[in-house]
């Protein structure tokens, strides 16, 4: 049976980079298994107890990858990392932008593995300590759902054959469902790491919001100072043009001339910034708005998810339900046939003593 419900993986870190695969046939050369710089995240199953590496690319899962004690991130050169999966019989290959991202990656990778080890060494004590009670695991469904014995009436020849459409309709009902079921867990990672990375990049734009907010009174107040010595200079400057000669010498005024310039150069520096920590915060809003339509997007892959499960539990009522139906139509069948017999059985002795009648 299907689970009714999936513990959502926890997101512990997530990081762009280009994703490129080892050549399966040369085993040397790289393969680039995305087109541009994709989200590459750590995830959590408390569910499980695991930890996994997963990129997903639109729809498709480019790294699906399960964190072992026994590997290893390997960085071969300052901005390029790999490691190898036996699972997937792979090795990946991530390219970053910087190699403070490789350092920051390959750190969390430490981590993890660790972490990793820690839960498989507490999951091995726990089986040693439970090996007396251990249970056997159910039988398969596909063994409910095989066909049962061929049932002869009077002789080898005379076969009893069961219709199998009822089966056909309900496994190919359920195989549809597993595979929306599948298409909707892609897209929930997909949303769920893309929201990971807008709440990362949202907080460290309020954290530069809020410093930039703390810095522009401590600008205006420097502006407004600058803008008092600029006007206390020119009045010297115009000042110092009336009096002619009876102010300070000509390279006093030239000092002031260069001060002035020096100040006004520092006053367009500083609109500059102030102009750019506006275009910051408009940013900031967009960012907003675009965390905003991923909480949606992911709230309606929940609906659909509800949806699914809903569907799921419905189509599993109906195959029991049907599985019950089919074994009470056997149930019948079989005594229909044992009446058949003795009727048979009635019929064929009546015939014989009609016979010896008829001789007498």
């Amino acid at each position: 049976m299907f689970p009714h419900h999936r513990e959502r993986e926890q997101p512990l870190f997530s990081t762009r980079a280009h994703v490129f695969q080892i050549d399966p046939t040369t085993k040397r050369n790289w393969i680039p298994a995305s087109k541009h710089a994709v989200t590459v995240s750590f995830f959590y199953d408390a569910n499980r107890n695991a930890y996994r590496i997963i990129s997903v690319g639109g729809t498709k899962a480019i790294i699906n990858c399960s964190v072992t004690p026994s590997m290893t991130f390997t960085k071969t050169s300052q901005k390029f990392g790999q490691w190898a999966d036996s699972r997937a019989n792979t090795v990946y290959g991530l390219g970053f932008a910087t190699e403070q991202q490789l350092h920051q990656f390959s750190e969390k990778f430490k981590e993890v593995k660790d972490a990793a080890r820690l839960a498989r060494e507490k999951s091995q004590d726990k089986e040693l300590a439970n090996t007396a009670l251990t249970i056997a695991a159910p039988q398969d469904l596909s063994d409910e759902l095989q066909s049962p014995p061929v049932m002869c009436v009077n002789g080898p020849e005379d076969k009893l054959f069961r219709s199998q459409s009822a089966d056909i309709t309900l496994a190919s009902e359920k195989e549809r469902i597993k595979k929306m079921l599948s298409e909707g867990s892609i897209c929930e990672i997909n949303l769920e790491a893309e929201l990971f990375t807008l709440q990362d990049s949202n907080s460290k734009l309020v954290a530069a919001l809020h410093e930039a907010n703390a810095n522009v009174e401590q600008w205006k107040k420097q502006l407004a100072a600058y803008q008092g010595e600029t006007e206390r200079l020119r009045e010297q400057v115009a000042e110092l043009e009336v009096h002619g000669g009876q102010g300070p010498s000509d390279l006093l005024k030239d000092e002031l001339t260069q001060s002035l310039e020096e100040l006004e150069a520092l006053l367009k520096a500083k609109d500059e910034e102030i102009h750019i920590l506006q275009s910051k915060k408009r940013e900031y809003h967009e960012m907003e708005h675009e965390r905003d339509q991923a909480i949606l997007r992911l709230r309606e892959m929940e609906m659909r998810s509800s949806e699914l499960e809903r569907r799921i539990q419905n189509t599993e009522q109906n195959l029991s339900n049907s599985l019950e139906e089919r074994d009470r139509m056997d149930t019948e069948i079989q005594r229909a046939i044992e009446i058949l017999d003795i009727k048979i059985f009635d019929l064929n002795d009546l015939r014989q003593s009609l016979v010896k009648l008829l001789d007498k």
